[in-house]
C-alpha cells in the first residue's frame, strides 16, 4: 500500500464529503476510492470514517489521523515546491477569493497589473458573495470584509470600507437637500439586495435610525446605482460600489458629517509549513495598493458637493 496515495485519497474524500464526490475529484474510479481507504483502515487497525448513505462522518481516530495527514502532505508538498524553484521565482496557479462587487471594482484592475510584475504566476479569481473556506475550497488567499470571525486564518488588515449616502445632482436640485438622517423620510431611496428600509446613523453622539421611502429595489448594486444615477432617488452603498459615479460627479456624497459606518477589510490565508512565495508576492504586492486605494475611495465619500 502506497500511504502517501492514500493519505491523499482519505483528505480528498474528507474535504468533499463523500467517497463519491472525492472519486470526482481524483477523477479515480469510485471502487478504488473506497478500496485504498479501506486498505487504511485495516493498515492503521482502526476506523477512520462512519460511511452513511449521504455522506461520511469522521471518528475520533479519523479527525486525529486526518490533521496529521493533512501536515505531511503540506510538508511533502513545500519540499516538492522548493525542489521545483516556486520559493526562488514567484510562479504557479494562485487563487485568490473576494466579494463579486469587490473583484470587479478593485481587485482585478490591481490584478491587471500584478500579473504584469509576476509574469510566471496565474490568478484565479473566485468572486462570490459568501464566506468562502480557503483550506475546504483549496484557496490560498482570501479578501474580507467585515469581523473576521475564524481564528485559524493568518490576517493582513488594510483598511477600512465605509457606506456613504448618494443621490444624483438632478435628484437632489429637484427634492432638496437633506441635512440630517432624519430628513431622509421625506426623500425617495433606491435600495438593494438584502437592504432594510431602516438606514442606521451615527450623528452627533446619538445613533439614528432614517426610515426613506424607497421607490426601487433591485436585485444587484449595479442596478441600484443606474437607478440612483437616473435620479429616482438617494442611495447608500459601500464606497467601492459608487467609485466611478462620485469620480465622474453623477452621483454626489450627501450627509458627510455623520459618522460612518465602516467594515474591516483583511487579506487572509493559511500557512501550513511554509508559506508559497507566489502567496507572499501577492500579499506583499496587493497589500499596500488595497490601502491607497481605500483611502482614496474615504476621501470620495467625504468629498462636498
Amino acid at each position: 500500500m502506497d500511504r502517501l496515495d492514500a493519505m491523499q485519497v482519505l483528505l480528498a474524500v474528507v474535504d468533499e464529503g463523500s467517497l463519491s464526490a472525492g472519486s470526482r475529484k481524483l477523477n479515480a474510479p469510485l471502487p478504488s476510492v473506497s478500496r485504498k481507504v479501506a486498505e487504511l483502515e485495516r493498515h492503521l487497525g482502526t476506523r477512520l470514517l462512519i460511511r452513511t448513505s449521504r455522506n461520511i462522518q469522521l471518528t475520533d481516530a479519523g479527525r486525529d489521523y486526518v490533521e496529521a495527514a493533512r501536515q505531511i502532505v503540506a510538508q511533502i508538498q513545500d519540499a516538492e515546491q522548493r525542489a521545483s524553484g516556486e520559493y526562488d521565482v514567484p510562479r504557479g496557479e494562485l487563487t485568490v477569493t473576494a466579494m463579486i462587487g469587490f473583484s470587479r471594482l478593485i481587485l482585478v484592475p490591481l490584478a491587471a497589473d500584478f500579473l504584469k510584475d509576476h509574469p510566471e504566476i496565474t490568478l484565479n479569481v473566485l468572486a462570490m458573495d459568501r464566506v468562502v473556506q480557503l483550506i475546504d475550497e483549496h484557496v490560498d488567499i482570501g479578501i474580507r470584509l467585515g469581523t473576521l470571525t475564524d481564528s485559524s486564518l493568518y490576517a493582513v488588515k488594510v483598511g477600512e470600507i465605509e457606506l456613504v449616502t448618494v443621490a444624483s445632482p438632478d435628484y437632489l436640485e429637484r427634492k432638496g437637500r437633506p441635512n440630517r438622517p432624519e430628513d431622509l423620510a421625506d426623500h425617495d431611496a433606491v435600495s438593494y439586495a438584502s437592504m432594510k428600509n431602516q438606514w442606521i446613523y451615527s450623528h452627533n453622539g446619538r445613533t439614528v435610525e432614517a426610515r426613506p421611502n424607497i421607490r426601487l429595489r433591485a436585485n444587484t448594486a449595479a442596478v441600484a446605482v443606474g437607478a440612483a444615477v437616473d435620479g429616482i432617488g438617494v442611495t447608500r452603498m459601500v464606497t467601492y460600489q459608487l467609485a466611478d459615479q462620485l469620480r465622474s460627479g453623477k452621483l454626489a456624497p450627501i450627509l458627510s458629517d455623520t459618522d460612518p459606518v465602516a467594515a474591516p477589510v483583511h487579506l487572509v490565508y493559511v500557512r501550513q509549513g511554509l508559506l508559497p512565495l507566489k502567496v507572499r508576492a501577492f500579499l506583499d504586492w496587493m497589500a499596500p495598493r488595497l490601502r491607497q486605494r481605500i483611502k482614496e475611495l474615504h476621501s470620495l465619500g467625504q468629498r462636498a458637493s
